[in-house]
């Protein structure tokens, strides 16, 4: 295995909405900002920071605007946002976003429940938002939901995202991220549903975007890497879940994602105790415990380094 391992990846980060959107009580604006200024100090390049879809449907990301454009622009990081049709691009303009990221599924049965569109017709409405965006200078990130299962249809062909991917690049999406909406994937299918996928779409143009929801997350970002994917999206503290796809627990966790790259030499540029750090503020701030296994081993470190007695000069 790796032999087609990059010697860095990116880690694109979605915590900022994809986590934060499924938390039962909103968390305050100010708190939101300072959380994701502090992402961008931990060597970060891509921090998804929030939706604008309706506060209807998301009522935690009612805040989009104020969020997008409360966070501080810092050289070298890109913030990003989802926007589900031409009104929340009209937003994500007016917050000067600087990147916007469409969103569909693979199977017809969550894409009604999650945005009450059938495939085709998300697709139509991509042809209005994608072109609009890229001429107000703005890059098109895609994501293509339930790649790997359905909670409501079971199996999906792999057939179906790699037709969606390469829709989607054509219409000009710089990236579409492949994703395990409700984490059934294992390894063996990663490594199918890419060969399929990369029969439609060039291997720069792809991500993965894996929950944990049964515990083989990393195991499927070790296939995707085998087969050269270099963007890998995570959330920090392992934060997140669909609200449409019952049963999706958290998502792949940064710090976790993170450590097993530096073990494997692979370069992230990501300062891990930093990102730590902003993990253990981030659940003070949810007032619940983060599924993040490489946090709570870190947590632990620090606690009983602060208990250890100093050492006598005597």
């Amino acid at each position: 295995m790796f032999e087609a391992l990059a010697p860095e990846i990116t880690v694109y980060e979605v915590g900022p909405r994809d986590g934060l959107q499924n938390e039962p009580v909103p968390i305050p604006t100010a708190d939101k900002i300072a959380m994701i200024d502090a992402l961008g100090r931990t060597g970060l390049r891509q921090i998804e920071v929030t939706s604008f879809v309706h506060p209807k449907w998301i009522p935690q990301l009612a805040d989009a605007v104020e969020v997008a454009s409360g966070v501080a622009r810092v050289s070298g990081v890109t913030h990003a946002a989802l926007v589900p049709n031409q009104h929340g691009l009209d937003r994500a303009q007016a917050a000067k976003m600087e990147e916007i990221a469409v969103f569909l599924s693979a199977s017809e049965a969550h894409s009604r429940k999650n945005i009450n569109k059938t495939i085709a017709e998300a697709l139509l409405t991509f042809d209005e938002v994608i072109p609009a965006a890229l001429e107000a200078g703005m890059r098109v990130r895609a994501y293509v939901s339930t790649v790997f299962g359905c909670p409501y249809e079971g199996a999906v062909d792999p057939v179906v995202p790699a037709r969606l991917a390469a829709d989607l690049v054509a219409k000009g999406c710089y990236q579409v991220s492949l994703g395990d909406t409700i984490g059934v994937a294992n390894p063996r299918q990663v490594r199918d549903v890419l060969a399929q996928v990369l029969r439609e779409v060039p291997l720069d143009r792809l991500a993965v975007h894996f929950h944990d929801t049964r515990g083989t997350a990393l195991a499927n970002v070790t296939a995707a890497l085998d087969a050269g994917i270099r963007t890998v999206d995570s959330a920090l503290g392992g934060l997140g879940g669909c609200p449409y796809a019952p049963g999706a627990s958290g998502n792949l966790a940064t710090e976790d994602l993170v450590y097993m790259l530096d073990g494997m030499g692979v370069r992230t540029g990501i300062d891990l105790d930093a990102l730590c750090e902003v993990s253990q503020q981030a659940a003070a701030l949810v007032h619940h415990e983060l599924p993040s296994r490489y946090l709570k081993a870190w947590a632990g470190e620090k606690v009983r380094r602060a208990r250890k007695p100093p050492v006598s000069s005597a």
